[in-house]
């Protein structure tokens, strides 16, 4: 079976099982989801989502934030991991949010991945979920998955986002990055499948034998 017909087996699949695809983290404009993206960094969307109605009774806005202390914003985002990092982030970022753009979250990968703590996968989360354009956001699970489904040779996650922009048409990309998230937590999960095992797995790869060794 050819890539692109993996590619197109994917898509069916994904299709039928998540035609709707909520964005995951609770937010109300572009600068709460560029601020709950950050604080997604290797922890849960849940937990993101229970500290957050915290986080904006403190301040839900770059003005507002950009006059808390770096400490106060530690103490409430602790449970979400590496709070040191993130709260002077999200100081200093919402400080530059009004210094240099008017309070308002720039609409340009460039000028977004110039904020602190905002790297490529972050700003493509924004520029796709905030602002509607086409983006490939790759995160842990999109780059696990599309190396068990032979869509990627998984060299590195800037590898893999240009392979799948090439094997999928432009116009679906917002859909189907959140499709394949929704995937990977459900059914193709780090443990639960070593590419032997849930059905999209299986069926692109009906004779493989040996666990697929993922690179991170």
């Amino acid at each position: 079976m050819r890539k692109s017909e993996r590619a197109q087996i994917v898509q069916a699949r994904l299709e039928s099982l998540y035609p709707h695809t909520p964005i995951p983290l609770d937010h109300k404009d572009t600068y709460t989801l560029l601020v709950s993206v950050l604080l997604s960094a290797q922890c849960t969307d849940k937990m993101v989502n229970r500290v957050t109605p915290s986080l904006w009774a403190l301040a839900d806005n770059p003005g507002d934030m950009a006059k808390q202390t770096v400490e106060s914003i530690r103490e409430i985002i602790k449970p979400c991991g590496l709070s040191p990092q993130k709260s002077k982030a999200i100081k200093e970022l919402s400080v530059i949010l009004v210094e240099q753009h008017a309070g308002q979250v720039p609409e340009s990968f460039e000028e977004l991945e110039r904020l602190p703590g905002v790297g490529h996968k972050t700003a493509s989360v924004v520029m796709s979920q905030g602002f509607g354009h086409p983006a490939f956001p790759v995160d842990t699970h999109i780059h696990r998955l599309a190396q068990r489904w032979g869509l990627t040779n998984g060299r590195s996650v800037v590898q893999t986002e240009m392979d799948l922009k090439k094997l999928f048409d432009e116009s679906i990309w917002n859909k189907l990055h959140l499709q394949i998230i929704f995937y990977g937590r459900e059914h193709c999960t780090a443990r639960g499948c070593d590419g032997n095992v849930c059905g999209i797995c299986t069926e692109l790869f009906p004779n493989r034998k040996k666990a697929v060794l993922t690179k991170k």
